[in-house]
C-alpha cells in the first residue's frame, strides 16, 4: 500500500533529477559556444578551426599513408571519407561538442573538438 509520505518522496526526488538535469543541460550547451576543431598529423598541428565562424561548407584533404577527406559545416566537423582499411573515423559520425574525438590511427590523423 502507498502511504502519502512515499508519493511525496517520489515528487521530490523526480522534481531533483528534473532540474539536476536542465541544469546540467544548461551548463553543457552554454559551454558549447566557442568550440575549436583541432586537426592534427603526425602529432602536428594541420589546422585550428573555430567552428562557429564557418560560413560555407568545405572539405580538407589529408594526404599520408592513406588519404582522409574532412567535412567542415558551421558548429561540426567529421570524416567524410577515407580509404584506410576499417573506417572507424568515418564511422565516428560529427563531432560538434567539447570533448569529441575521432581518430584514423593508419593515417595517424586526429580531429578533437576544444574550448576557445
Amino acid at each position: 500500500m502507498i502511504k502519502k509520505g512515499d508519493v511525496v518522496l517520489v515528487v521530490i526526488i523526480f522534481l531533483v533529477f528534473t532540474i539536476g538535469f536542465a541544469g546540467f543541460r544548461l551548463w553543457q550547451s552554454s559551454r558549447n559556444k566557442d568550440l575549436i576543431a583541432v586537426i592534427t598529423q603526425n602529432d602536428k598541428v594541420i589546422e585550428r578551426i573555430d567552428l562557429n565562424k564557418v560560413e560555407e561548407p568545405r572539405t580538407i584533404t589529408l594526404s599520408g599513408d592513406y588519404h582522409n577527406i574532412v567535412r567542415v559545416e558551421k558548429g561540426r566537423i567529421r570524416y567524410e571519407d577515407s580509404d584506410c582499411p576499417n573506417r572507424i573515423c568515418v564511422n565516428t559520425g560529427w563531432l560538434y561538442k567539447y570533448g569529441d574525438i575521432a581518430v584514423c590511427l593508419p593515417n595517424k590523423t586526429i580531429i578533437q573538438i576544444e574550448e576557445k
